[in-house]
């Protein structure tokens, strides 16, 4: 025999049954309803957060160090053992010139809040390549040049800091 949508109930005990606040002195939680009395904590839309009471808060005791750059550019990492391994699978062709928008469709580097692409000297590459990329290491650079490749970066260098 089938059971029907309205025989469905739920366990027993498995729904506990709200407190019924403010409903006499007999009830034992009439008239303040478990707040105590008057102060900011019996009143509705009390936020406390990290309030200890009037001892200063562990977030205060606390020292605070380092420094958040709200200016840093970040890029997202590529390495050249990983673009290898996308040549040979076939998610990049080789041959013709590789760029940030590429690599992005091949899910190789990573969307979000990253001002480019930087080409990483990790790993190893056997043919030449030409790729554009918003910045690179030099060992990078050496190393695709030296299978017979070039690096073209976009983001101009940094000039060297005056001493």
């Amino acid at each position: 025999m089938a059971m029907k949508l309205n025989e469905l109930r739920d366990n027993p005990g498995s729904r506990l049954k709200s407190k019924r606040l403010g409903r006499g002195i007999g009830s034992g939680k009439g008239k303040t309803s478990g707040k105590g009395v008057k102060g900011q904590k019996a009143r509705e839309g009390v936020a406390l957060n990290g309030f200890e009471g009037g001892q200063l808060p562990i977030y205060r005791r606390l020292p605070k160090r380092g420094f958040n750059n709200i200016f840093r550019v970040e890029y997202a990492p590529l390495n050249l053992g990983t673009l290898a391994k996308a040549i040979d699978a076939g998610k990049i062709h080789g041959t013709q010139p590789i760029t940030e928008d590429m690599l992005r469709a091949a899910n190789l580097v990573r969307t979000g809040k990253v001002a480019g692409v930087r080409l990483l000297a990790n790993g190893a590459i056997g043919r030449a390549i030409n790729i554009t990329v918003c910045g690179a290491s030099a060992a990078a650079v050496s190393a695709v040049e030296a299978a017979g490749g070039t690096v073209t970066t976009t983001v101009p260098a940094k000039p060297p800091a005056q001493a």
